[in-house]
This record gives C-alpha cells, structure tokens and sequence, in this order.
C-alpha cells in the first residue's frame, strides 16, 4: 500500500515538473519527464487488478501521450526556425560585407551548380548613381538623402528575427542600445530576464505597483493575489450606520498618520492591530471593508480556508507571504475575519501541530509589523472580527493594541438603519420609521436589513397570491412596486425575530470590562 502510494506522488510530481518545463523552454527535460511518467503508468496498469482503475490509468497515459506529442511538435517547430533564422544571418552577413552584395541561394531545395567550398566572385554596387560609401568611424548624418539606404541583407536579418522569438536553449543575437549609436549589447541565456523587463515595462506605462514573485512560490502568490486582495471593496462610511467610536478609532489609526505624517511617530506611532468584538451582524466586516474604500489602502481579506493547505508547511508560507506582499502594497489593510478559527487558545489538547505553526507564524508577522519603519506610506494594519473573543489566544490578544467593542445599534442606529435600507423603496407618509425602530429594540443590523426586505415584499405577495406564473408575467411594474405600509413593517417584525440574546450580551460587557481598549 505505501509503496502504490509513493508512486502516485511520484506519478503528480513527475507530471507537475514535465509542464513546468514545457512552459519554462526546456523541452528536452519536459519529453524525459513525460516519457518516464508514462513508463510509470504502464507499470501501475500491469500491476492493477482493478478494471476501474486500470481504465482510468489508461485514460490518464493517453492525454499524457497527447501532451508529449504537442512538446515535440513545438521542439520540431522551434528547432526549424533555429536553422532558418542561422541560414538567413549567414546570407545577411555575406550580404552586408563591405556594402556589397552576394547572390547566394542555400534554399534547401536548389541543386547546387557549382562547388559548394568556393565562393563566387562578389558583385559589387554601383555607387556612381549615388553618395560614396561612408568611411569607417565616422557618424551618419539623420534624415536627408544622405543617409544610406539599408543593404537587402539586413532587412532581411531584421524581419526574420522580429517572426521567431528566441528561445531559452539557443543564444540570442545583439541587441543594439536605445539610440541606435551605442555599442551593442548581449543578452544573457536566461529565460527570466526577457520576462521581468516586460513586467518591469508593463508596470511602468500602467501606473500599478506588481509585487514580484521571484524567490516564492509562485502558485501562492496567485493565490492570494486571486482570493485575498480587494483594491477596492466599494463600502463607504456613509453605508454604515451609528458605531461613532469605532469610526473615530479606526481614522485615528489609518487617515491621521497620512494627513499629519510627522506627528504620529515614536511613542505616538499609529496602532498596528485592531480587534473588533461584538455579537454577529453588527457591522464589523462592513467597518474593516470601509476602511479600505475610504482610506485607499489595498484590502487584504484573509478567512481560514485561504490560510489552510493540506501540504505540510505551506500554511506558514502563506502567513509569511501574505504579511511580505502587505508590506509590498502598503500602505495596507489585513482583514481576520473570525480570528478564533485561526488563532484559538494554544496548549489546549485537540489542538494539531500544524494549526499550532499557523498560529507562532502569524503572531511572529505581527511582531514584524510593530518593529517596522514609521513610515506613514508604509503602514501595514492588522484589523480583527471575533464574535467569541474569550477563544483568543492571549499572545494574539496582546498583539491586537485596540480592542473595541461593536455593539447593537441604538435608536439613532436603527432609524438611520431603516433609512439606508429603504432608500430605494417607495414609502408611504403614513410610516414613522422612529416608532418601528423603537420596536426593533435589541435587534442587530442585520436583523433590522431582514426586517426592512421582508416588509418591502408585502405588497408584491399580495398582489400575486393565487395566481397562475402566466398572469404574473402579465402584471406591470406599477402593479408590483407599492409603497411599503405600516402594516407591512408590523407584519415583518412579527416574522423575523432578534438574533442575540441577553446572555449573550451580558458575556461580551464582561469581556471588554477585562480586557477591552477603547
């Protein structure tokens, strides 16, 4: 059994090095790994007793062959070009000797004529029809009709190598320097460099900062740049209602040292990590998101799912190279959502290794955060969510400086709540939204948006009850949008009850009165 699965392992990584290095140039290397993967199959099927899995193996080696046969083909066509683009820089060269030119025909096809170790006499051009040749060291004139004319040759020198791109294993020609006067230059045998300076290039006409992979994996780096990185969350401070302090808070530790840079340094520098705590649906992914939107930081929004990898030591990595390109693309904001699935007490027994080296690497980053430069384009913050903060670990806890408390709205919360969400619905005058927040007293945020789409449904059920999906679609717009009522909200709040209770209000005050830091 551990001898089968070796073999699959090594089947997985023998395919993952082939088109590594197939996409990498290297096809000598990709056709010998190919080769060998499939050689391993053959055996795998000769010994497999199963005729599932001898079919599936089967089908496996056939794509596989598929993929070796498109290698070759590539090297064949690669190959081809290279003695191409060799014959046409000989007859270039012949050609551009001494401004003359030479009628050579090496088409593979032609029967010589003559001995093919001798040369055929040169036929010279004729100057006398035009300037005489420019002597040697002596710099040509721009523009005019005094610049000479390129040789046929050349030409086609230039147009051969703009068609074929070189490839990693052949050495590239001379490259002249950007004015056209300079010595020429070589580029290197290094199938990287082409790659960077296109980048680089890139980089520079788009505006955009691009965080260079080398020296990472490079399948991590696309993974967080894919699941983790939000440029823009679209989530303003207008969008969220009440929660002043942690508003105030939150500016203090992201916009204030970007306006007033030299205040906030030394013991005033701003603060590295903040933990919002408070019963679900209260706000807080919303704040951390508006952060971003407002500040202009790049959003780091990081979960437990992206932070796990079933490979041993790759969930470290990702803390580290999460933490490396936040710093990158500072000034930023990294976003823990449910922090205690990630970072939950240490030492406890179903605790696992690997979650254990999660948890020192992330509090090991966040030491690096505090000790970094002052800089305020460089600020890198680490916001928190929990709603069960008694699960955190206390290393984690002293890292997070800020610990604030998100409570339920308040009546000035809720009715601006109810304002928010009923800004696109028609209303009617007889509706106090002051009254109905009263009665959604201990409901939290999101009770409050269920409550408001429930009521402004009402209407539409009624209007459609008993009857057929063809009559429905006959009903106009006007006939389905009606003002929301005063019985409809009465209606709704009966519906969609609260979702926190008093106990559990009661565990949070005690929490913060121990180790909150507003």
């Amino acid at each position: 059994m551990n001898d089968s699965v070796v073999s699959y392992r090594e089947i997985c990584d023998n395919v993952k090095m082939a088109r590594e290095a197939a996409i990498l140039g290297s096809y000598d290397s990709s056709t010998a790994y190919y080769q060998g993967v499939i050689l391993q199959i053959s055996r795998l099927i000769s010994c497999s007793t199963d005729p599932v899995k001898r079919s599936k193996w089967t089908e496996a080696q056939q794509k596989l062959a598929i993929e070796l046969d498109q290698v070759k083909q590539l090297q064949n066509t690669l190959n081809s070009l290279r003695s191409d683009l060799e014959r046409e820089t000989n007859t270039s060269a012949v050609a551009g000797a001494g401004g003359c030119s030479f009628e050579v025909d090496d088409s593979p096809w032609a029967s010589p004529s003559r001995d093919p170790d001798v040369w055929p006499s040169p036929k010279c051009a004729d100057h006398r029809s035009g300037p005489p040749p420019r002597p040697p060291g002596r710099p040509a004139k721009r523009g005019g009709a005094s610049s000479k004319p390129p040789t046929r040759g050349a030409k086609s020198a230039s147009s051969s190598s703009s068609r074929k791109a070189p490839t990693p294993l052949e050495k590239k020609p001379a490259v002249p320097s950007a004015d056209g006067k300079g010595p020429k230059r070589e580029v290197k045998k290094d199938d990287k460099a082409p790659k960077e300076e296109k980048t680089e290039e890139e980089n520079s006409d788009s505006g955009e900062k691009k965080f260079d992979p080398s020296g990472y994996d490079r399948e991590l780096v696309d993974l967080i740049e894919r699941d983790i990185v939000q440029s823009d969350p679209n989530v303003k401070w207008d969008d969220i209602a009440d929660l002043l302090q942690a508003k105030r808070l939150l500016e203090e530790a992201v916009v204030l040292p970007m306006v007033i840079p030299d205040f906030f340094k030394g013991i005033r520098r701003a603060w590295k990590g903040i933990l919002m705590v408070g019963p679900p649906g209260t706000g807080k992914t919303m704040l951390a998101k508006a952060v971003a939107t407002e500040c202009k930081t790049t959003f780091f929004n990081v979960s437990s799912s992206t932070l796990t990898s079933k490979y041993r030591g790759e969930s470290e990595k990702l803390v580290r190279l999460l933490f490396e390109m936040a710093r990158f693309y500072a000034p930023s904001t990294i976003f823990i959502d449910e922090i205690d699935s990630i970072c939950s007490r240490r030492g406890s027994e179903s605790e696992h290794e690997a979650s254990r080296r999660v948890k020192s690497e992330l509090l090991v980053q966040m030491d690096g955060i505090a000790s970094s430069s002052d800089d305020a384009s460089k600020v890198v913050m680490v916001l928190a969510a929990t709603n069960f903060p008694w699960d955190v670990d206390e290393a984690l806890r002293r890292r997070l400086e800020k610990r604030i408390y998100i409570p339920l709205p308040t009546l000035e919360g809720r009715v601006s709540l109810l304002n928010i969400n009923l800004k696109e619905v028609k209303v009617d005058e007889d509706v106090d939204l002051e009254k109905i927040a009263k009665k959604l007293e201990g409901y939290s945020g999101a009770d409050i948006t269920n409550v408001c789409r429930d009521a402004s449904m009402m209407s539409m059920r009624r209007k459609i009850a008993g009857l057929r999906p063809d009559q429905i679609r006959q009903l106009s717009k006007e006939e389905l949008d009606l003002p929301v009522t005063r019985e409809d909200f009465d209606e709704a709040i009966k519906r969609c009850n609260k979702s926190v209770s008093a106990d559990d209000l009661e565990k949070y005050v005690k929490w913060m009165k121990e180790f909150g830091s507003t």
